[in-house]
């Protein structure tokens, strides 16, 4: 047999030996080993995972709870107040019936018929509890109907109108603007003898308004609203910051009387 003689540049690659470790069972591949180190990582970040996971769902299940409980003893409060109003104008009617002083008896009546007028309006206010939105004309529209009896006995010649354009807007802006407005109405009727204007309109630029506007003898000379330290009027400026809007006064039409409007987007 002719065995063909290697050329000086040729050479013989050395013979590849590879560990055999199922010869040996203390022997494991690197890649083995390397794969089962990644594994128990794994393992370890997924334990870790699903008890974070499991925490979380406590916690969750734990904040609904307290949320249930706080919208529980919200709606509980709310009856027991409404209950309340309606007790005591309960009371003021039996006591102006049963008084016999004509002008006393009419000052209880009108005290319950004011009474109950508040009583209607929360009732209102708390229906859109879980709406999303609300139309807003007709929501001041029902406002106004259930203010109507507090007109009708402070003001008999007084008289309650809504205008303005149609507008849904999202009930959590609408219940403080439906506060807002029933304070505004409220003022007016003590000192309007003649028509109170509820208005809704588009602002010029950006944004809506809501006025009131009355025929009262209008602002005094030298007015300043910052000097209004009343109940009423923190609680309408405490709604105005709540709804991020703008309040401003002015005379009312026909520079008499005064119109009080509310900017908001």
């Amino acid at each position: 047999m002719n065995v063909k003689p290697l050329r000086h540049s040729e050479t013989v690659a050395p013979k590849t030996v590879f560990p055999k470790p199922l010869n040996c069972p203390l022997a494991k591949c690197s890649a083995i080993l390397m794969y089962e180190r990644e594994l128990e990582k794994h393992s370890f970040i997924e334990d870790e995972l699903r008890k974070s996971v499991i925490r979380e769902d406590a916690l969750l299940r734990e904040k609904e709870d307290l949320i249930q409980q706080k919208d529980i003893l919200s709606k509980e409060s709310e009856h027991r107040l409404l209950n309340g109003l309606q007790l005591i104008t309960s009371l003021l009617s039996i006591q102006s019936r049963a008084i016999k002083n004509p002008e006393a008896a009419a000052q209880l009546t009108n005290a319950a018929n004011r009474v109950a007028a508040i009583e209607r309006v929360h009732r209102l206010l708390h229906s859109l509890d879980n709406v999303k939105s609300v139309e807003f004309k007709q929501y001041l529209k029902s406002l106004c109907h259930d203010l109507s009896g507090m007109v009708s006995n402070d003001n008999p010649e007084s008289t309650l109108v809504v205008e303005g354009i149609e507008l849904r807007i999202p009930t959590r802006k609408g219940i403080p603007l439906g506060l807002i407005a029933s304070e505004l109405i409220t003022n007016s009727i003590k000192y309007a003898k003649g028509t109170i204007t509820v208005r809704l309109e588009t602002a010029v630029g950006e944004g809506y308004v809501l006025s009131v506007t009355d025929d009262g003898p209008g602002l005094p000379e030298g007015f300043n609203p910052a000097g209004m330290n009343g109940l009423g009027m923190k609680l309408i400026s405490s709604l105005i910051r709540q709804i991020d809007g703008q309040l401003l006064f002015s005379q009312g039409d026909n520079g008499k009387g005064t119109r009080i409007t509310v900017l908001f987007s």
